[in-house]
C-alpha cells in the first residue's frame, strides 16, 4: 500500500494535519509514517552503528518542527537532519560523551576512546602522563645526549637490510621498499597507502612479485589494516615500529614476523607454487 506521505507534498500535508490536531500519539497515519522512516533510514542508521529505531526517533524530532512543515522539500530537510543526528550519536558513543557535545568541532576532533586491552603495551609503558624523570637526571654533571629518533630514510634502509638477511635479493628489497615509501608520502597515511598499493597491479609487475608476496609485504611493512589488530604490533607494521624506536634486533625476535618475510622471499616463490 502506497501512502501519500512518501512524496514531499504528501509529507507536508501530513505534518500540517498532525500539527493542527496534535494526533502524533494515536493517529494511525503517524504510526505508519514512523514505520516508513525506520525503513527509509535503516541502512543509514546501521552505517553509523545504530538501530533503525534511532533513525526514526531523529526523524520524529525534526518532523515536529516548523522548518520541516514549511520546507519546499520536507523529506530533504528530514533526511539531512537524521544524517547529522546519527553522525553525532555515533561520535558520542565513540567519545563517551553526550550527542550535544559530540556536535562541537573541538570535541569531535578527538579520537574514539580506547580500551587498555586494545594495545600490546601496558598504559604505563607508552603514555607520557606516567613518565617521571629520575632524580639523578637533575644532578649537575656531564650532559646526557639522547639518541636521535630513527628517521624515515634510516628506517627504510634498516628494512632493506632486514629483508636481505631473511633471503630477499637486496636490489628487489630496496626497489620494493622505496616504491612503498614513495606511495606512503603521496597518500599521507598508512591505511590509504596500503589500500592504494594493494590494488596497484603495475607495481607488482614492475617489481616481479606475485600476489601473495606483495600482499604479505604490504601487511608486514605498513601494518595489518584490520580493526581488530589496529593498535597491536601487527597493526603498526615494521616501518612504524622502527620509527617509534624499536630496533631491528627486537623485530627479529618476533618469530612469526621472521617466518612471514622469509617465506615470501622472491627466491622461494617458485618452490611454493611448484
Amino acid at each position: 500500500m502506497t501512502h501519500s506521505f512518501t512524496t514531499s507534498d504528501g509529507l507536508r500535508a501530513a505534518l500540517d494535519r498532525l500539527h493542527r490536531t496534535g494526533g502524533w500519539v494515536n493517529d494511525p497515519e503517524a504510526e505508519q509514517l514512523m514505520r516508513f522512516a525506520m525503513h527509509k533510514y535503516g541502512a543509514l542508521a546501521r552505517k553509523h552503528r545504530l538501530e533503525p529505531e534511532d533513525a526514526a526517533a531523529a526523524a520524529f524530532e525534526v518532523m515536529r518542527t516548523r522548518a520541516a512543515r514549511t520546507a519546499r522539500d520536507p523529506w530533504g530537510v528530514v533526511t539531512r537532519a537524521v544524517q547529522v543526528t546519527l553522525i553525532a550519536e555515533d561520535r558520542a558513543n565513540g567519545l563517551l560523551c553526550s550527542p550535544s557535545q559530540a556536535r562541537r568541532a573541538h570535541i569531535s576532533a578527538h579520537h574514539d576512546a580506547q580500551r587498555f586491552s586494545d594495545r600490546d603495551a601496558a598504559l604505563l609503558d607508552y603514555h607520557p602522563a606516567f613518565r617521571v624523570a629520575a632524580e639523578q637526571d637533575h644532578v649537575d654533571g656531564p650532559t646526557h645526549i639522547e639518541p636521535e629518533p630513527t628517521g624515515a630514510y634510516v628506517a627504510v634502509d634498516a628494512i632493506v637490510g632486514m629483508f636481505a638477511a631473511l633471503g630477499w635479493p637486496e636490489d628487489t628489497a630496496r626497489a620494493t621498499m622505496e616504491y612503498v615509501a614513495a606511495r606512503l608520502i603521496e597518500c599521507g597515511s598508512r591505511s590509504t597507502a596500503h589500500e592504494s598499493l594493494r590494488r596497484d597491479h603495475h607495481a607488482r609487475a614492475l617489481l616481479d612479485l606475485d600476489r601473495a608476496t606483495w600482499s604479505t609485504t604490504l601487511r608486514v611493512v605498513l601494518g595489518n589494516p584490520h580493526q581488530d589488530v589496529r593498535f597491536t604490533s601487527a597493526g603498526h607494521g615494521i616501518l612504524l615500529r622502527l620509527l617509534v624506536g624499536q630496533s631491528v634486533a627486537e623485530l627479529l625476535e618476533d618469530d612469526h614476523l621472521v617466518d612471514e618475510i622469509s617465506c615470501v622471499a622472491p627466491r622461494n616463490v617458485g618452490a611454493r607454487h611448484a
